[in-house]
């Protein structure tokens, strides 16, 4: 225990990356929803550390096309933290592409490049969790290559893998999919792992970790929508006769196609669930850490007895949040794939005669 409050300790201060400090210095209010907001963002940079008045942070490449003269690339570092431009193009500080990389036309309007494919924090995130899950998974099945089905079970971090792969396979996909459930076990397995991983990641602050992956609406969204194309393109034809031609009275099908138009309706509710209980719950996570370790900042200026005291309170809370958080990571990840597999399970329906 004594060792996770260090390493808590540690992390606060580079989790708040010094941002007390020159939020201090440029205006004596400490502004909490700015940095809750700058953490569970996207940037173009990936920020580490401040000391004293130095930034510490990771260039990332600039990718744009502009709509008069082409395509441009650069670091990030050329805009100096986003308080300069470069070759007619800024990051946006206000109005509705704040956070945003915008360029100045010649008729002096400020808009959104054409094209912007930048490499942002979050894409980077997820770079860096796709190619960690992959030598993961290589790892493991290079141990299993090199044993014979004989050997004794894997300890360690091989039978920490097997354990939650087996969880996954057995207890969910199994009795969830029921037949054929083999050919939708590699992506779901992926989809758990990769989810996962990336809440995990996203609880340490420091570079590689840090990147609010699963709790960006895109990210979501294209693991729902690959929920939503499993489920729908390969449906049985039963499944599709229920959905577009249901067994219920004719009066509610025909002439007016209620029960179709809410068949059809909730195919799209499904990954819209999906997007928003990821989404919502690690955000939320996120949030309410930064908020709790905020405290911290808020109370020092209220005097010594106060701040002293609600900074033991704001560890002790913060102690509790990553434990919980943790917890969340797990819970999030199996729903989410629990979700997936009964949505294809039903897809999978057919006809019984009787």
């Amino acid at each position: 225990m004594r060792t996770y409050i260090v390493i808590l300790l540690c992390m606060m201060g580079a989790w708040l990356p010094t941002q007390a400090s020159s939020a201090h210095a440029e205006d004596e209010s400490f502004n909490v929803k700015d940095i809750i907001f700058d953490h569970i963002g996207d940037a173009y940079e990936w920020h580490v550390t401040t000391i004293g008045d130095t930034h510490v942070s990771i260039p990332l490449p600039v990718i744009v096309y502009s709509r008069e003269t082409g395509w441009h690339t650069f670091l990030s570092s050329h805009f100096h933290h986003g308080t300069e431009a470069y070759e007619g193009f800024h990051i946006a500080t206000e109005g509705d592409y704040k956070g945003k990389v915008v360029e100045t036309l010649s008729t002096g309007e400020v808009a959104r490049p054409m094209i912007d494919i930048s490499l942002t924090k979050i894409a980077v995130g997820i770079l860096i969790n796709s190619l960690l899950l992959v030598g993961i998974i290589l790892g493991v099945s290079r141990w299993y290559k090199r044993r014979e089905a004989s050997d004794e079970a894997p300890r360690g971090f091989v039978g920490v893998m097997e354990m939650l792969i087996m969880m996954v396979y057995d207890g969910i996909i199994k009795p969830s999919v029921g037949k054929d459930y083999e050919r939708y076990a590699p992506y779901l397995l992926t989809a758990f792992f990769f989810i996962f991983l990336s809440n995990l990641m996203g609880l340490v602050p420091i570079f590689p970790g840090g990147a609010n992956v699963t709790g960006n609406i895109a990210i979501t969204l294209v693991l729902a929508v690959c929920t939503f194309l499993a489920v729908n393109l390969f449906g049985t034809r039963e499944y599709w006769r229920e959905v577009l031609w249901p067994d219920v009275p004719m009066w509610m099908k025909c002439p007016l196609p209620l029960m179709p138009v809410i068949e059809i309706f909730g195919l799209f509710t499904k990954p819209f669930a999906l997007t928003v209980r990821l989404l919502a719950n690690i955000m939320a996570g996120h949030s309410v850490i930064l908020a709790l370790v905020c405290i911290i900042f808020v109370t020092h200026s209220m005097g010594g007895l106060l701040g002293g005291s609600m900074t033991v309170i704001s560890v002790l809370f913060s102690i509790f949040m990553n434990c919980l958080e943790l917890l969340v990571a797990f819970i999030q990840a199996y729903v989410f794939t629990m979700l997936s597999a009964v949505f294809i399970g039903m897809a999978r329906v057919e006809h019984h005669k009787g």
